[in-house]
């Protein structure tokens, strides 16, 4: 199959996962700016969340350049990470309105982590199905941050029930993380 319409369908649902998210902002009744002071919570939610799928976007982009052929285990695959995704405006929602609070803040861990291991094992179907000396595999090295992440996430999620402004603190420092550009897979692609 060509890697363009998985590439198409991913970007479709990502671009109607964020449309939910924003739709889930609710406009206050009053004229008043300060009216707007109870949707702080589930605005800053929402910047955070779509920082998150902006990286996925992202790095998705970048590692579909290394794919030549897409094989079923890499759809599954790529559908696996989707489905993950797709459960970040529920989980943004539920923080959000409930002032990030220890359960809310727990399961936005929950779905971030899971969301890192769908990309994981996609990211090594494609590995596999290129091989151990293949474009992404030069490209990603020792992923450093792909290891570092999902133990944040862990942590996070564990501290939400002590702090959950440690616990969220924790997903805004992966974010920023993933945030600084990493230029490995563009030159890799490249050099090819």
């Amino acid at each position: 199959m060509n890697k363009g319409r998985v590439e198409a369908f991913s970007d479709g649902v990502l671009a109607i996962i964020i449309t939910i998210m924003v739709l889930e902002i609710k406009v206050p009744h009053g004229e008043q700016f300060s009216d707007l002071k109870g949707l702080v919570p589930v605005f800053l939610s929402y910047v955070l969340s779509f920082i998150y799928l902006g990286i996925y976007w992202n790095n998705h982009h970048h590692m579909m350049h290394t794919v030549k052929h897409v094989s079923g285990d890499i759809l599954w695959a790529n559908l696996h990470l989707l489905f993950w995704l797709s459960l970040i405006p529920f989980a943004t929602g539920w923080m959000g309105e409930n002032n990030f609070s220890a359960q809310p803040m727990a399961l936005y861990g929950l779905t971030l982590l899971m969301a890192a291991m769908a990309y994981f094992i996609l990211q090594n179907r494609i590995i596999k199905s290129q091989g151990k000396n293949g474009l992404l595999k030069k490209a990603i090295g020792k992923d450093v941050k792909g290891e570092i992440s999902p133990l944040l996430y862990l942590l996070g999620i564990g501290l939400s029930w002590v702090s959950p402004w440690l616990s969220g603190s924790l997903y805004i420092v992966v974010a920023v993380l993933w945030l600084i550009p990493d230029r490995r897979i563009e030159h890799i692609v490249a050099e090819q």
